[in-house]
């Protein structure tokens, strides 16, 4: 016992690890099983091929605004600032790389490209360069520059992956056809759980990857004599550029006590703890250049087993005639105002659920007790929860199909948005208990005072138990919708549609840290993104009918 007990004290984040890839591995398992068995040949090829590119991604996505602020002693708020347009970024340009694709004919020369160019990024990113002096400078440009490379990348890459996986259904339900209706019944409710699948891949990468940057830097750290303190970075940056204020002084003398010649030395200290903290996170990225290579392997491996939809749409263009595509012009514009409607919803489903990696990253931070492991790890829950969570769901869904009362995908994506809502119901709730301050209200406070009001991270685990089943409800059920309803020589540009709305949202999620750190009371923070949720699902509801008809 004391030696596990041993075990447990001195490599907290790394035991958590290894408990979570035994408890994921037979989930992996039961997903190829599945797949191989019941779905397109090609689904596990493009699966495994995107859990690569999402392990490396994810990777970068758990210590963004955390790293930002570390490395250049930049405001919550500005951070959140710089990851809300780098998000907007790696969405938005899923349009133009949804066109490329389709304009070139050549989606899978598109994906690699996608995968060279993120790596590229990456690449840059993994380089431990510091300015003189501290703060920004060209490092912070080369670090911008890097962020762009990525979501060019992304562009190309993402959405032209989901545009083959939505021709694999279709060309899987032209099969089942061929054997009559009852068949073809089969294969079509094969679609939304054949998205599931695809969406589960990507969190088996998302699960791990918060894991690796927080290894790595405390690895590093380690090997300087230093530790981890969430709070450090901040103050040590405010020690060297000359803005302390309030406790903090008080709270770095007492934070930086416990290393021999911090107190005679102290902007020393302050200096070499960024250089050392940093230049592990650092280093992390490596990794994710690492996954790029593999994702890029296996997709090269794998691009003769997936379809080219280009190819089919080419085919079936000499066979339709002027006639038939004027009678099809209405339906088309019906189909592009139902995908519009729902990439409206989309938008504030988007911006209330990425508050993840935004004021719920600070959250965690600052108001939840991070003794035992660091908050950038407490990411994987969410990843986690989809891959243990979606059998259930699937299993759900198809007993009530089985009965005759099959859920419609808009009706399911009305639901999330209501599932969504009361995770922020659950957290003002905890915030209203807990009687907390604003952020800047609360990082002001003595640090003895802050660590009596610090909660659990059982929060943290509720607050994405709701906010995952919401996304198991939206997010792989529309990309299933938007493959359903979109015009067959449009398919990458609407898939980029799709990720353009989650683009908008994105662009908007610095809203949350602003809120955070400038309402009084933080309640009123989650309370904005609750009614965002609850009127969202109204409006869907609303249009149920009408969406519904148009996807038959």
């Amino acid at each position: 016992m004391g030696t596990l007990a041993n075990l447990w004290q001195n490599h907290r984040t790394l035991v958590v690890f290894v408990m979570i890839l035994i408890i994921v591995i037979p989930f992996l398992i039961f997903y190829l099983r599945k797949a191989r068995n019941e779905h397109p040949k090609g689904l596990i090829a493009a699966a495994l091929s995107n859990m690569g590119e999402r392990f490396g991604y994810y990777i970068m996505n758990a210590v963004l605004v955390l790293f930002i602020c570390s490395k250049f002693g930049i405001s919550d708020e500005t951070s959140g600032l710089i990851f809300g347009v780098f998000y907007f970024l790696i969405y938005v340009l899923a349009l133009p790389g949804g066109i490329i694709a389709d304009r070139t004919q050549n989606y899978k020369r598109t994906i690699i490209t996608g995968i060279i160019v993120m790596a590229l990024g990456y690449g840059l990113l993994s380089i431990p360069v510091f300015s003189q002096g501290g703060g920004m400078g060209w490092p912070f440009i080369l670090a911008m520059i890097a962020l762009l490379l990525i979501a060019c990348g992304n562009g190309l890459f993402k959405g032209n992956l989901q545009a083959i996986v939505g021709q694999l259904y279709d060309d899987f339900e032209a099969e089942a056809a061929k054997k009559g209706p009852e068949a073809l019944a089969q294969a079509k409710e094969k679609r939304d759980s054949g998205f599931q699948i695809f969406y589960v891949f990507i969190n088996i990468g998302g699960v791990i990857a918060p894991f690796v940057a927080p290894i790595i830097r405390d690895w590093w750290l380690k090997t300087k004599d230093l530790v981890y303190n969430a709070d450090l970075p901040r103050l040590c940056h405010k020690f060297i550029m000359g803005t302390m204020e309030g406790n903090d002084m008080t709270n770095l003398t007492a934070l930086s006590q416990n290393y021999s010649g911090a107190a005679e030395n102290l902007s020393g200290f302050c200096e070499n703890y960024l250089q050392v903290y940093n230049t592990g996170v650092h280093y992390s990225f490596i990794v994710s250049v690492l996954a790029m290579l593999i994702s890029l392997a296996i997709f090269i491996a794998v691009r003769h087993k997936l379809p080219n939809p280009v190819k089919k749409v080419k085919a079936e263009a000499q066979t339709v005639s002027a006639a038939e595509i004027q009678a099809d012009a209405k339906e088309i514009k019906q189909r592009m105002a139902a995908l519009y409607a729902v990439l409206g919803i989309a938008v504030f489903f988007w911006l209330s659920f990425h508050q993840n990696a935004q004021s719920l990253s600070i959250f965690a931070r600052d108001f939840v007790d991070t003794s035992a492991l660091p908050p950038e790890i407490l990411q994987f829950i969410n990843p986690f929860f989809v891959i243990v969570l979606t059998p259930i769901v699937m299993w759900i869904f198809a007993a009530l199909a089985r009965k005759g009362k099959e859920v419609s995908t808009p009706k399911k994506i009305a639901l999330g948005m209501f599932i969504a809502a009361c995770a922020y119901i659950f957290l003002i709730v905890i915030a209203s208990v807990h009687n907390y301050p604003s952020g800047n209200e609360f990082k002001a406070l003595p640090e003895a005072e802050k660590m009596a009001m610090k909660t659990g991270p059982w929060v943290m685990i509720v607050t994405y138990f709701f906010l995952t089943v919401a996304e198991l409800f939206i997010s792989p059920l529309g990309l299933s919708f938007v493959s359903k309803i979109a015009p067959r020589h449009m398919v990458g540009m609407c898939q980029g549609l799709w990720l353009s709305a989650t683009a908008i949202g994105n662009l908007l999620i610095f809203l949350g840290v602003r809120m955070l750190n400038a309402f009084p009371h933080q309640w009123m923070t989650w309370g904005v993104f609750a009614v965002i949720c609850l009127v969202s699902m109204g409006i869907m509801l609303g249009m149920l009918k009408w969406l519904e008809r148009v996807a038959k």
